[in-house]
């Protein structure tokens, strides 16, 4: 089953990254034990450090949208990060478009 990939582009606040950072190692577990869940990535941009980019393996959109978004622990992941960012993020879900090499 291949798995769908969640894209956001996170826009920190300049000089909240530190912060950010430290929310988000918090918020982390929040997502990674939710049925569903296959992966998490959090890179940050080399020529705009306030960029984050969150990658997230689901199984399906269903797991995301309805699972976590409607799990009790959402709430929580949303005080934690969601005032770092400005503007809020789109997110997006993506499939494979091409078999793995």
């Amino acid at each position: 089953m291949s798995a769908v990939l969640e894209h956001a582009q996170l826009s920190v606040r300049p000089g909240a990254e530190a912060a950010f950072l430290d929310a988000f190692a918090q918020a982390r577990p929040l997502i990674t034990g939710q049925p569903g869940f296959r992966s998490l990535r959090l890179s940050r941009c080399v020529e705009r450090p306030s960029e984050f980019l969150l990658l997230v393996e689901w199984d399906s959109v269903a797991a995301h949208e309805e699972g976590f978004r409607r799990s009790p622990e959402y709430p929580r992941w949303r005080e934690l990060l969601h005032h770092f960012y400005q503007p809020f993020p789109v997110v997006e879900h993506y499939l494979d478009a091409l078999p793995s090499a």
